[in-house]
């Protein structure tokens, strides 16, 4: 017989068992214990792994992650899920930043990693080969972080596996996310691209802004989650039927080229306020210290997805990105939607962290 026993460094999880517990990586400079819930189901199914808390100040998916950990019983699992709620503890527990205060690294910028590189790539190689290499559906969960406005939507690279290309753009349309935005390429550092190109149905999920973690954005990504279980028949099903989806495409990704103070001039505050066309003011960055003014503008046209809402920004600051809606009839001129500077060669190839 097959052993379904999962094991995940020294913690391990039979089948009908859940285990909880921290596992210690080894970055090289340093150790960061990993926390992790193993839930080993009591029918075949699917590995299902998520992620949260690769970014600091992004905690409702946090939250969303322990909540559901403490909700699945292996009883009602079929397959396996195994989550972490918190992938990047330096970053979260220290920084609360994209990038780690080891060593000023995103780890969304370098999965899979490299086991000899400096600390948070070694991270991102713990986090595939102990997590992620072995799972058949990774999901990943974000959230605009503490200086950041976000629409919501679910994320995921084509890879030109049309079985592969089907799973995903399935998965990702049963969160009850209406927006689903498509990267063009699995090309790039983030760890749903990285996923993708090891042949698993990976998709990120961004849902709140701010790093807000009020108790009703928390309940709708728990909610999301398990719709998504039942998807995928980790879960019995419930009878309902996914809504619609749209899909859209990346148009641009917008930066700061000089240092100072932010004040945009978009808005998420109605459905409609964030479309933009090329050449549309985005908004100015001021000198404090002698008021000059450097405008920002749209470099193309498109919906209004991430925007930073810090007053203070640096050369290279992500500002804004930019979404366009995607179609069949757009598929042959897909090489024209990428922006300049997110190409295939580039860990950019989405302009979201």
């Amino acid at each position: 017989m097959q052993d379904t026993t999962i094991h995940v460094g020294p913690l391990q999880a039979l089948p009908g068992t859940k285990a909880r517990g921290t596992v210690q990586a080894d970055l090289g400079a340093l150790t960061t214990d990993i926390p992790v819930t193993l839930v080993n189901g009591t029918r075949p199914g699917p590995r299902v792994v998520i992620t949260a808390g690769v970014h600091g100040g992004e905690f409702t998916p946090i939250e969303a992650a322990v909540r559901l950990a403490d909700l699945l019983e292996p009883g009602e699992v079929s397959g396996q899920v195994i989550v972490c709620p918190v992938a990047n503890p330096p970053a979260v527990y220290q920084g609360r930043l994209n990038v780690s205060p080891v060593d000023g690294v995103n780890l969304n910028r370098v999965f899979p990693g490299d086991p000899a590189g400096g600390p948070t790539e070694r991270l991102a190689a713990w986090l595939f080969t102990h997590l992620v290499d072995a799972a058949d559906v990774y999901i990943d969960l974000h959230c605009g972080g503490i200086d950041q406005v976000l629409r919501d939507f679910v994320g995921y690279r084509l890879t030109g596996d049309p079985d592969l290309d089907k799973a995903t753009a399935e998965l990702a349309g049963s969160f009850g996310i209406q927006d689903v935005i498509l990267g063009l390429t699995p090309e790039g550092g983030n760890s749903h691209a990285a996923a993708a190109r090891r042949n698993i149905s990976a998709v990120l999920v961004e849902v709140g802004e701010l790093g807000r973690r009020d108790e009703a954005t928390a309940l709708r990504r728990v909610d999301g989650l398990l719709k998504a279980l039942r998807h995928l028949g980790v879960l019995d099903p419930d009878g309902s039927v996914p809504a619609p989806v749209r899909q859209w495409v990346w148009s641009a990704g917008v930066t700061a080229e000089v240092t100072g103070l932010w004040y945009p001039e978009f808005s998420f505050d109605a459905d409609v306020i964030g479309e933009v066309t090329e050449g549309d003011l985005l908004g100015r960055i001021v000198d404090p210290v002698d008021g000059t003014e450097h405008t920002v503008h749209a470099p193309a046209d498109g919906r209004i997805v991430y925007g930073m809402h810090g007053l203070t920004v640096a050369v290279g600051t992500e500002l804004a990105a930019l979404a366009i809606p995607w179609g069949p009839d757009m598929a042959a001129r897909a090489d024209t939607l990428r922006p300049p500077g997110l190409g295939t060669g580039s860990d950019e190839a989405d302009p979201r962290p």
